[in-house]
């Protein structure tokens, strides 16, 4: 339910371009999302339901059933929230984070230098507080350390006395970090989400809905939201222990919905099934900025509105990686789990600044790698996929970097830091890798480890990490070409953005947008709704901020909408719309939401993409 449909059958079946656009100037071709069962099955879905025909057409183009709408509709904890249980490891995990609590033990936490990272060490932090126990919290640096548990950062925290280790988001694939950290007498709990292999490291448990053995059919959680799973089975746990009672009080878990909301959203997770309920019902708990964190996160991002998953994604999500990027790895989830709201305001204040740093260091790297890539695209246009890097990249923004080559091109990139070891002279890279829909960039990865290539790596099907010496670059490139090259062609030949409906500026009104809000919220698998103004005019396009295009367009009977294309000055986007500016109509594609930044209370168009109806076929 909520995924995105993929077109079978053959070439004869292909439905025709909407608007006749086969080939957009991002290189796309416009589909309608419905097909022609899923027409019948949207008005079905709205003479039940007693729903607009626009609703209808949106639920049924994300795959949502007859029988799913009303808990699509409000998807509630009660409806969605499976009995934890159902995940390998559970029970076990649940029961010796009990056992820890009462026992009063000193616990540490292993975390991801992420976003969901920093909400999953930050859950389990504030779980174990209320419980008494100031857990320390680990989150590795970026730049020294890398991704997950090392040796000496386990030998750290034993030293420092912990008896029981928690990794979270993090440890499904670190076998000989935590070989050594048993070996130094501590327990370890690994809860994650990371894809694994057969093999598990040899620890107390492993809590990852996607174990090879795991049948729980929660694979799509991101790990703060597994992480809630394991504290409401401890919580459980300490009920069965009778450790409730008197002036210990159970936890009310639903108050840090907010974090899980937020991890799921920025993790870019489908937001299908439980997964759905967490940020409905997160974004009500954050609403009423309860966590000090949050809040000054808000204060300093300059947000006074009821957050959407835009600001999760946009505003609050950047300035939390920030300082895993440029600055403190552990700054993020320090500052989500703080109670002290002065605290609090030093850091986000310190993170917003790291985060208008990361946004040159990026900007300045981006110019360098788009112009690299256009040459290497230029002389190998079926190029399975782009490898660059460089010794003065930033290793904290290779990974933006390469979503943004990825967009560009429509094929995987890997985006590597190259460093030079000042005892051995030898180099190595460390980089990031992201990829396309329907091609697994994760299994290509592990693939590598396991015939040698890369020092480390591992990862999802879209995204992915490595490290890897100087001397194994050629043979890496070799096998990432070769085992990506079919299914890169392939989701090249089909690339295409699916298409909702066609809107005029005067229909896009705030009442839409309402209407349009009760399917929400949008995001991985449940795309937000996408529509074309046909043959409208640009008017007033205008380069502002860090490479964005602001512009107006205007129908032919005068109406207008404010709309902005983000990054896309330099582009084919950005040409185009400064091109067109005042002059021939071009069909525009994009998204449409609710602006009220400082008091507005506007409509603004999102544009994702253009076509010229005079190149169309």
């Amino acid at each position: 339910m909520g995924a995105a449909r993929k077109l079978t059958g053959s070439v004869m079946d292909k439905p025709d371009a909407f608007l006749g656009v086969s080939a957009s100037v991002r290189g796309y071709e416009w589909r309608e999302r419905l097909n022609g069962h899923d027409h019948a099955i949207a008005t079905a879905i709205s003479q039940r339901h007693n729903l607009p025909d626009l609703l209808g057409r949106v639920l049924a183009g994300r795959g949502v059933g007859l029988d799913d709408v009303e808990v699509f509709l409000d998807p509630s904890l009660k409806a969605l929230m499976p009995d934890p249980s159902g995940l390998r490891d559970m029970d076990k995990a649940a029961a010796r984070l009990a056992d820890a609590i009462k026992n009063g033990e000193n616990v540490a936490i292993f975390g991801d230098y992420d976003v969901d990272g920093a909400c999953s060490s930050a859950l389990m932090a504030r779980f174990f507080s209320h419980h008494g126990i100031e857990a320390r919290v680990y989150i590795p640096d970026r730049l020294s350390e890398g991704y997950g548990p090392n040796p000496k950062a386990l030998e750290e925290l034993v030293k420092g006395g912990a008896t029981l280790i928690v990794t979270v988001d993090c440890g499904t694939t670190s076998f000989e970090p935590l070989a050594h950290a048993k070996k130094l007498g501590a327990e370890v709990i690994v809860i994650d989400h990371h894809q694994s292999d057969d093999t598990l490291p040899d620890v107390h448990s492993v809590v990852n809905p996607n174990r090879q053995d795991d049948v729980s059919g929660q694979e799509h959680l991101c790990a703060a939201g597994v992480v809630f799973l394991v504290l409401v089975a401890a919580a459980r746990a300490l009920r069965g222990m009778d450790y409730y009672g008197g002036d210990t009080t159970e936890p009310s878990l639903i108050s840090d919905l907010d974090l899980v909301a937020l991890a799921t959203v920025c993790d870019v997770v489908p937001l299908e099934g439980l997964n759905r309920a967490y940020v409905t019902k997160g974004l009500q708990v954050m609403k009423q900025r309860r966590n000090p964190g949050l809040r000054a996160l808000f204060d300093a991002a300059g947000l006074d509105q009821a957050p959407t998953p835009y600001h999760l994604g946009y505003i609050l999500g950047p300035r939390i990686n920030a300082g895993g990027r440029i600055g403190d790895s552990g700054l993020g989830s320090r500052l989500l789990g703080l109670a002290s709201p002065k605290e609090a305001h030093k850091i986000a204040e310190t993170l917003d600044r790291l985060n208008r740093e990361r946004k040159a260091i990026e900007t300045q790297t981006l110019e360098q790698a788009m112009a690299e890539a256009d040459g290497i695209i230029a002389q190998q246009p079926d190029l399975p996929i782009i490898v660059l890097g460089a010794e003065d990249w930033h290793k904290g923004i290779v990974g933006l970097v390469s979503s943004r080559l990825t967009d560009r091109f429509h094929r995987p990139s890997c985006v590597l830091s190259w460093t030079r070891d000042a005892a051995t002279g030898a180099k190595s890279g460390t980089g990031s890798l992201r990829s396309v829909n329907g091609v697994d960039i994760g299994a290509a990865v592990r693939g590598a480890v396991a015939k040698g290539l890369l020092i480390k790596g591992g990862g999802h099907a879209m995204a992915a990490g490595l490290t890897v010496a100087e001397d194994k670059l050629d043979d890496l490139k070799a096998h990432l070409a070769e085992e990506l090259a079919d299914a890169a062609q392939s989701a090249r030949s089909t690339a295409s953005l699916e298409i909702d409906g066609a809107l005029t500026p005067s229909s896009a009104s705030s009442e839409l947008v309402t209407l349009l809000d009760h399917a929400g919220p949008y995001g991985q698998g449940n795309p937000q709704p996408r529509f074309v103004f046909p043959a409208h005019r640009v008017r007033f396009a205008k380069v502002v901020g860090e490479a964005h295009i602001r512009a107006v367009v205007e129908a032919g009977d005068g109406s207008r909408i404010d709309a902005i294309a983000f990054r896309a000055a330099g582009q084919p986007l950005g040409d185009l719309l400064l091109a067109s500016n005042g002059g021939m109509p071009v069909h525009i594609c994009g998204t449409i939401r609710r602006d009220t930044w400082g008091g507005r209370n506007r409509i603004e168009l999102t544009i994702e993409d253009a076509a010229e109806p005079s190149k169309q076929p």
